[in-house]
């Protein structure tokens, strides 16, 4: 029995979408649009392409469900992390990125 994800959702920021594209589908057949992942037609991550000059990271940017992302950002930076963006508002909820004191990000989302 596998156990449920403590994760919503999944980005995958890169500076190749279309060898990222190739790679996951060719690798662990899913597919890919220009913005989404998705497995057995189910999207659960996106697909953030990196202009050359992005100062952004290529990595994968879990996001972890909480109930309040206002109270989760404040605990994350008692805690030693850093708010490194301030909460956005979307049509299907709201979120923050922080990172641990070690400097891995992690997006805190809150839905509608």
């Amino acid at each position: 029995m596998r156990p449920e994800s403590p994760f919503v959702f999944f980005d995958v920021r890169t500076s190749d979408a279309e060898g990222s594209k190739r790679f996951f589908s060719e690798l662990l057949g899913w597919q890919a649009n220009d913005t989404l992942l998705t497995a057995g037609g189910a999207p659960w991550g996106g697909l953030t392409p990196l202009a050359p000059d992005d100062d952004r990271t290529p990595q994968w940017l879990p996001y972890a469900p909480v109930s309040d992302v206002d109270a989760a950002a404040a605990k994350a930076v008692e805690l030693g992390g850093t708010l490194v963006r301030e909460r956005t508002d979307l049509p299907f909820g709201s979120l923050v990125v922080v990172t641990d004191p070690g400097g891995a990000a992690l997006v805190l989302f809150q839905a509608d």
